[in-house]
């Protein structure tokens, strides 16, 4: 299946932070995807912005570089990369201070959308706002696009809103999260919006318990300075899970409109309920022959910061009551996954024997790896032998299902840049829902700071600590498997 390429209109792209890691691993290359797709347009130009002192050709052969470290081979073609590398150009500028901004500011152009994307640390939002304002390059089809974190509590996330609506309106604000661009994320509202099978059973009526999961292989590395400020709830249950959370547990929207599903969104926030401390689970991995522990990783030897949390969450709602949603996310687990599993209940009553046995219906979205979905279907067991009850899976994997190979299916980056240019912030967060994430966060870190709850040591390669499994055990539930 070819998937349908809409253009876009003439844009300048500027990438502060242009020869940074996520410009050349992820913003450049999924620019470069765009452009071998067909969907930017000619007169589309790209400019990065950095303290480094190069000029347009030395970026390009920088860009080059990673283009062939971070694309694929078979979507590495020579003419076309030749033709990308053109768009592109450089300017040296001082994000701080005066150096570089008139040459920025001669080489945008007025008539076209001007998106700047902050590909920086956020000491760095509110003075590149200040300069792009004072030097005259905004107007209204002026955009920025903001990494995270938006802020480190609440206090700070209010400041960084307030200092960007100095100079910008909330709709040219564009607060992205990566994990919202990712096909099976948009395909959550497609299943329980666009089908009448999902939708009334889709509450605490029919559903047991939902799980979220975002579990890593990896450490936090050369990260630790930084990791042991913020922690996996800052980290990621504050953003990437609740974002998750949002999109399985809103309300309906009246129409799919950026405004209308964010304030969904919002609702489900303001919905969640206070966790007692005995519903959280923190934990820190120790060290093995591969890999260093955290302590050593974050050079603290007294840290007490969570490379893992698991919690139990309630929403005080109609729709949710009494139905629990467990997540939990973690450094050096045994596997790489992020999903969302859905656990119906099982029949009211059953027509069979004790000993056929009884099962549960179960809709798993995968979001990495392997984007997808499947449906868990109770059939009786082929073969003699009477009545015996098996789940068995409906399986559709993107990629196969609709007939692309893994380079077919688009970035989540790839996606989220191109809805910067159009102007759809569907998929972006907006300030409230930032604050409002804050306030249910910022008490939750202050209860085990005040009572000095120290996090459990799990080994590397494991689902967590011992007491995460308990905190679906002690409700007669159990975690799906991480399979690596």
């Amino acid at each position: 299946m070819v998937s349908r390429v809409i253009p876009v209109e003439p844009f300048d792209l500027i990438i502060f932070g242009g020869t940074g890691d996520l410009a050349r691993r992820k913003v450049l290359p999924a620019l470069y995807r765009r452009f071998l797709s067909g969907q930017m347009p000619e007169k589309a130009r790209i400019i990065g912005a950095a303290r480094s002192d190069l000029d347009s050709a030395g970026y390009r052969k920088l860009i080059g570089a990673a283009l062939k470290e971070f694309v694929s081979e078979k979507a590495r073609k020579p003419d076309t990369v030749k033709a990308f590398l053109k768009r592109l150009e450089y300017v040296s500028i001082d994000a701080t201070g005066t150096d570089g901004w008139q040459d920025l500011a001669k080489l945008v152009r007025a008539d076209v959308i001007k998106a700047y994307y902050f590909s920086v640390g956020p000491a760095l939002f509110a003075p590149l706002a200040e300069r792009l304002h004072e030097n005259g390059i905004t107007g209204s089809k002026c955009r920025i696009v903001v990494e995270k974190p938006f802020g480190h509590d609440l206090a700070s996330a209010r400041a960084l809103n307030d200092t960007l609506a100095k100079y910008f309106d909330e709709a040219q604000i564009y607060r992205i999260d990566h994990y919202l661009g990712k096909e099976t994320v948009q395909n959550l509202m497609a299943v329980r919006f666009g089908n009448i099978l999902f939708e009334p059973l889709w509450n605490a009526q029919y559903i047991d318990h939902v799980q979220i999961t975002v579990a890593e292989t990896v450490s936090v590395g050369g990260r630790g300075g930084y990791y042991d400020k913020s922690g996996a709830m800052r980290d990621m249950i504050q953003n990437h899970l609740m974002q998750l959370l949002c999109l399985t547990a809103m309300e309906p929207p009246s129409k799919f409109d950026p405004d209308a599903v964010r304030d969904e969104k919002l609702k489900v926030i303001r919905a969640l309920q206070p966790v007692d401390s005995s519903d959280i689970v923190r934990g820190q991995y120790a060290g093995d022959e591969d890999e260093p522990s955290y302590i050593e990783h974050s050079e603290n030897p007294d840290s007490i910061t969570e490379s893992f949390i698991a919690m139990k969450l309630h929403i005080a709602n109609w729709r949710w009551n009494g139905t629990p949603f467990y997540l939990r996310t973690g450094k050096r687990m045994r596997a790489r996954v992020s999903e969302i599993v859905v656990r119906f209940k099982e029949p009211p009553h059953s027509i069979f024997d004790a000993d056929a046995g009884t099962n549960a219906n179960q809709l798993t979205i995968r979001l990495q790896p392997n984007e997808g979905m499947d449906l868990l279907v109770t059939i009786k067991e082929p073969g003699p032998g009477g009545m015996r009850l098996i789940e068995v899976p409906l399986d559709m994997t993107f990629a196969d299902a609709l007939g692309q190979d893994d380079d077919e299916v688009a970035d989540a980056y790839e996606r989220l840049i191109m809805d910067v240019i159009r102007g759809n912030q569907t998929l972006f967060m907006r300030g409230d829902e930032v604050e409002a994430a804050w306030s249910w966060t910022d008490p939750i870190i202050e209860g085990w700071t005040k009572r000095g709850d120290k996090p459990k040591l799990y080994e590397p390669g494991t689902a967590g600590p011992e007491d995460a499994l308990m905190l679906l055990h002690k409700d007669g539930r159990r975690w799906r498997d991480l399979k690596p």
